[in-house]
């Protein structure tokens, strides 16, 4: 900075009037003057007499500013440095750890690098990856605490919990199953690529697949009776997907050496599955007699790993009771205003919801029947202003594919959020089987009837998990992008169906008895997941209560 002859004097004589400040802006201006010696010459002529008191004020102050400015350089200069770690170190756990040991769920992200790539299953691979999570583990430690640091570190420690101490690798014999149909299903439900390249990938997939199955003979050892009876339940229909709807995807696709690659590929997979379902019924089965249930210490920290919920046991215990309580009252009072209004004023509460259950539509009109609640959805909620929903787009309903439908009714299926071709989402609803007894169909439907059908479409779609995803895809943060909690992603869902029924979506109570009794189901299985796993009940009691 040049400074004129009479500059320091003009700038002190302005900027006095100005208090502190401007004297601090005219210090400043010595502090940076290229030639500090001519301009502390020109405090001692300003000055007079007292020029070489005040000179020497100066060089105090010039000596103090530089050892400020320096410290905030260091500051500055830490702070980049620690934050350029940190990134550094966040991208290299996606990239040397995240997406390459778990293939499947890079694709589902709508990363495509690892397409033909499968997990690895085997003692090896799995040592493999609690090393390299450990590594990753000592490194975030390290870091200062941040959120988003904070965040990868408890998914790692979620991670190492599992496969070291949990160990559902050992346990569970859906997760080969229905992992590798649904690894299949992230390549062929999403157009991210041509047919033909698609369906490239999958066949290096698919070859991979046989070897999980052969992997989980070796690793399962003593898995508890529900899981391996949830794994022979899902793979008839896991068998049939391979068998049907993998090659009706890729039905375009006419490449004839292609098409033979895939058929022996796809042949392997059936083979295996079907090897894996005797496998299940005649040796895993008779000698399934573990033990489900986590306990307290593994279930208080899978909740703070996982959710980052450090709230003790007993106090969330009270907290689900507490709110369970409060649902009753309000599905006590709420039948009660059905009765009120109807021939029998002395109807139960169970009497109106096995009335409320009958009222649904047929099984081939039940996709229909979401379709028109989330269009209704959709421009309720922009009249009236709820929430901005950032995209036109509305999700896909179509049946759910045949490795989910054991386990859920309803699901939401988004794409990645760095997929950006094949950007449609799937809102999947689980139907009633073909082969199914008339009375199982019955029952089966009670379970959509009208009030629950509007609170599964609010708790999937508007506002719920579509509308969630779509605001996602807006976050800058690649940890918030591809790790989430439960807690959050779920807890929103069931906020706002209580919430579009509070802001007067429908008036009628039967739609509010619909909303309460699934309520009622996220607080039994709240309260049951807590009691049983830390053995305050066991699992027939509770199926039974």
């Amino acid at each position: 900075m040049q400074i004129g002859r009479g500059g320091i004097e003009a700038c002190f004589y302005t900027q006095r009037a100005a208090g502190r400040g401007g004297l601090l802006q005219t210090f400043l201006k010595i502090f940076l003057a290229d030639d500090l010696d001519e301009a502390l010459l020109q405090v001692s002529e300003l000055f007079g007499d007292r020029g070489k008191r005040h000179s020497t004020i100066v060089k105090w102050l010039c000596i103090v500013s530089i050892g400020v400015s320096i410290v905030r350089l260091l500051i500055l200069m830490s702070s980049l440095t620690l934050a350029a770690a940190a990134q550094s170190l966040t991208d290299r756990y996606f990239d040397e750890y995240y997406f390459p040991f778990n293939p499947s769920a890079a694709t589902s992200a709508g990363i495509h690098k690892y397409d033909g790539q499968l997990e690895d299953y085997s003692a090896a691979g799995i040592a493999a990856r609690v090393a390299k999570l450990k590594q990753f583990e000592a490194e975030f430690a390290k870091l200062p605490p941040e959120p988003d640091r904070d965040l990868v570190l408890s998914s790692i420690r979620a991670s190492l919990l599992d496969l070291e101490t949990i160990r559902n690798w050992q346990k569970n014999p859906d997760i080969y199953s229905s992992f590798i149909s649904s690894s299949a299903f992230t390549i062929m439900s999403r157009t991210f690529a041509p047919a033909d390249a698609r369906l490239r990938s999958l066949i290096a997939r698919e070859r991979k697949m046989p070897q999980v199955l052969a992997e989980a003979h070796l690793n399962l050892r003593n898995p508890p009776k529900v899981y391996t009876d949830v794994a022979i339940e899902q793979l008839p229909g896991i068998i049939s997907f391979f068998q049907k709807d993998v090659p009706l995807a890729f039905k375009s696709v006419t490449d004839s050496k292609l098409l033979a690659e895939f058929r022996t590929a796809n042949d392997a997979v059936i083979a295996a599955l079907q090897d894996y379902e005797k496998f299940l019924k005649t040796e895993l089965l008779p000698r399934s007699a573990g033990d489900f249930r986590l306990g307290a210490a593994n279930y208080a920290k899978k909740l703070l790993y996982e959710e980052m919920v450090d709230t003790p046991l007993d106090r969330l215990l009270q907290i689900g009771y507490d709110d369970l309580h409060a649902n009753q009252k309000k599905f006590r009072e709420t039948a009660a205003l059905i009765a009120s209004n109807g021939p029998d004023r002395n109807k139960t509460p169970q009497q109106i919801l096995a009335e409320a259950e009958k009222d649904h539509p047929p099984p081939d009109k039940l996709l229909d029947a979401f379709r028109e609640t989330t269009t209704k959805l959709r421009e309720f909620i922009n009249a009236r202003k709820i929430i901005t929903i950032p995209s036109q787009v509305s999700p896909i309903l179509e049946e759910t594919p045949p490795f989910m439908r054991a386990l859920t009714f309803a699901s939401m299926n988004t794409p990645g959020p760095y997929e950006m071709v094949a950007k449609e989402a799937f809102f999947h609803v689980t139907l009633p089987e073909k082969d199914w007894k008339p009375e199982r169909v019955e029952d089966f439907m009670g379970a959509f009837n009208r009030g629950v059908i509007l609170s599964t479409a609010i708790h999937e779609a508007y506002p719920g998990h579509y509308v969630q995803f779509l605001w996602m895809q807006q976050i800058p943060s690649r940890v918030r992008r591809l790790i989430g909690a439960d807690t959050n992603i779920e807890g929103w869902a069931h906020y706002t169906e209580q919430m579009m029924m509070d802001e007067g979506y429908s008036k009628d109570p039967k739609m509010r008895l619909g909303q309460l009794q699934d309520a009622l189901l996220r607080d039994a299985r709240y309260i049951v997941g807590i009691e049983m796993h830390t053995g305050r009940r066991t699992r027939p009691i509770c199926i039974t209560r």
